[in-house]
């Protein structure tokens, strides 16, 4: 076995300030224009910010929370923490007061920075709420702010000017570098604890499987507040002497492509659907020898990924189609574009088929925030479409079929258990769920289910809370189903339900600009959403729509009755959480008669995938 390159952020952070000073580390667009903090500059200030953090009474040990989008400023205050063994614990600016307010206390924070004023006079009371709070950084703020427990990012920084940074701070493997706060479809907040080890030790394995570089860029628009942005993309680039472009906004990512020109992309699949439909898309509109064209060049490039040879015809197809079509596509994309992360949540095999017939390899993974995140992986040399990939160096994964399962593919079938060093310290404040997570051996209960074939590559099959039993006793996982109705243009989100019911239903939620202009074409309405969505042809156009992608899921599986709705799941609804997973339990509170009401109108017997009804 390979000794771990790194043992601690902190080493990560030396050896890239170090080895990189001069090359561009984050990228910012203001007014239009790109400009970039190179690696030297944002050491200095993250050395200054560890005087800061010492000036208001930080110290080894001590806990820091942070509500902050993606910014260079938040990276600074990281960096600077893990550098003086302090723990960080990110959030999301989008979380609820509520959460905030729970998180800051118990993890008992000491400081808390915040990404501007308006949010600094939400917090402001935790101040004299929360006992252990005792100062608050804002980041966008003027000198007005300052007070006897408030300052700013940039008076920290300037209070520290030719002082040195502490002595004696440095953290070691088993320091905690973070609390990572598992938003949780039920219930508060989990904090997850990571220590250095935990982490250093997934980018040190990321090291050995995968040829990143200094020459590398990506396009940042994962929270860093969530495991997979913050280890995968930010402490696996910095490590590596890479940059990072930060998104301006999601709806901003296309734009951001072309003008950054990555070389890579971390996303996860909800990401990679909406590039997907988009293509797909414009596809549609090109003449049909076109559409032809692009047909036969994606059936040469599923004949190379199982390893069959072309014939010249096939070769010179698809030469042409990447020259009048598929090239043009990546130049969206920023034209340097080669290869796409998926993580935090499975990806549609066609989706990811897709993407890597453009010329981007996809490269899938598998974690949770409690495995730092990283488990498994597909990389260069050893890569299934379809799989997450096989355990990275230093980690092992078991699978126990003794809380459900059976065989899958002629292979065991079961929860998926996880080994090595990349497992979290434990929950905080949470001795029963800790001792539920942990095997004896200190082994991860995921809570997913799955299994591996003879090649070692891991196959993720459901999760076991979501997993529900049909009247007839037939065992359904609902998100494969509910991911591959979201490929449809026509629908932004579903939820799959049946839980001891005889078949199962689903809400649907329209997209509503892509129904708008269906029915536009075929001279229906639209002044009236509600009253749209109830029309016979686009219940009709739906179920077409439901039928034809979920096709290859058995007939047990599929949808029986249907409702249309037009409200989004959103975070401000509370229907998602944080990182975009389904609130099941939120969503059945307000629309749970809706859903228990399909079962009284006809519907057509699940096994009969073509007489689906709808609601």
């Amino acid at each position: 076995m390979s000794t771990p390159r790194f043992d601690t952020l902190l080493d990560i952070s030396d050896y890239a300030l170090k080895s990189f000073p001069e090359r561009d580390l984050f990228g910012t667009k203001k007014n239009g224009t790109w400009s970039w903090t190179k690696y030297g500059e944002f050491g200095k200030m993250v050395e200054k910010m560890r005087v800061g953090l010492a000036s208001i009474g930080l110290t080894r040990g001590d806990r820091i929370a942070v509500i902050a989008n993606n910014r260079v400023e938040w990276a600074v205050c990281a960096y600077a923490a893990f550098g003086l063994g302090i723990a960080f614990v990110p959030m999301y600016e989008a979380q609820h007061e509520k959460d905030w307010k729970f998180i800051v206390h118990d993890c008992d924070a000491k400081a808390l920075v915040v990404a501007n004023t308006a949010i600094l006079e939400k917090t402001r009371p935790f101040l004299t709420s929360i006992p252990t709070l005792k100062h608050i950084v804002v980041l966008d703020g003027d000198s007005s702010v300052i007070g006897d427990q408030v300052s700013t990012f940039k008076s920290l920084l300037d209070a520290a000017d030719g002082k040195s940074s502490p002595q004696g701070a440095r953290p070691t493997k088993d320091d905690i570098a973070c609390f990572i706060y598992t938003s949780g479809t039920t219930g508060n907040p989990k904090g997850v604890i990571l220590s250095h080890n935990n982490i250093a030790s997934n980018v040190s394995a990321v090291h050995e499987i995968f040829p990143m570089n200094q020459d590398d860029r990506a396009l940042s628009f994962l929270p860093w507040a969530h495991s997979f942005g913050q280890t995968c993309e930010l402490h696996a680039l910095f490590s590596t002497g890479a940059s990072m472009a930060l998104c301006e906004a999601v709806d901003k990512i296309l734009d951001n492509l072309a003008e950054v020109h990555p070389t890579m992309l971390f996303s996860v699949p909800r990401i990679f659907n909406k590039i997907y439909t988009a293509v797909q898309k414009n596809i549609a509109t090109k003449p049909k020898p076109i559409q032809a064209m692009v047909k036969s060049a994606l059936k040469a490039t599923a004949k190379e990924r199982a390893g069959q040879r072309l014939t010249i015809s096939e070769l010179a197809v698809l030469r042409l189609t990447d020259k009048l079509v598929f090239e043009k596509v990546r130049a969206r994309f920023g034209g340097r574009l080669k290869y796409a992360f998926s993580g935090g949540a499975a990806i549609s095999r066609e989706v990811a088929e897709f993407i890597d017939s453009l010329g981007v390899t996809v490269y899938e993974g598998y974690g949770l925030t409690e495995t730092s995140p990283i488990s498994t992986a597909n990389y260069p040399g050893l890569r299934r479409i379809g799989s997450v990939g096989r355990a990275i160096p230093g980690v092992r994964i078991e699978i126990d079929s003794s809380n459900g399962g059976g065989e899958k593919n002629g292979r065991p079938e079961g929860e998926i258990v996880v080994y090595g060093p990349n497992v979290m310290v434990g929950y905080h404040n949470r001795p029963e769920e800790n001792a539920a997570a942990f095997n004896k051996d200190h082994g991860f209960r995921t809570g997913d289910m799955g299994y591996v074939d003879a090649s070692g590559f891991l196959f993720i099959t459901g999760r076991i809370k979501e997993q529900y039993k049909l009247e007839n006793g037939k065992y359904v996982v609902p998100t494969p189903l509910e991911e591959a109705l979201k490929l449809s243009p026509l629908i932004a989100n579903a939820m799959v339900y049946g839980d001891n019911k005889p078949f199962n239903v689903a809400l649907v939620v329209a997209n509503t600009d892509a129904l708008s202009r269906w029915a536009g074409e075929n001279g229906l309405s639209t002044s009236d959403m509600d009253a749209l969505l109830q029309n016979p042809k686009v219940k009709e156009l739906y179920k077409g729509e439901i039928d034809k992608y979920s096709h290859e899921f058995k007939g047990f599986e599929s949808v029986g009755s249907f409702a249309l709705i037009a409200k989004d799941f959103t975070t401000e609804n509370e229907m998602l959480t944080p990182s975009l997973k389904l609130k099941r339990r939120k969503v059945m509170e307000v629309y749970g008669a809706l859903l228990d009401s399909l079962y009284t109108k006809k519907a057509a017997k699940p096994a009969e995938k073509t007489a689906s009804a709808q609601a």
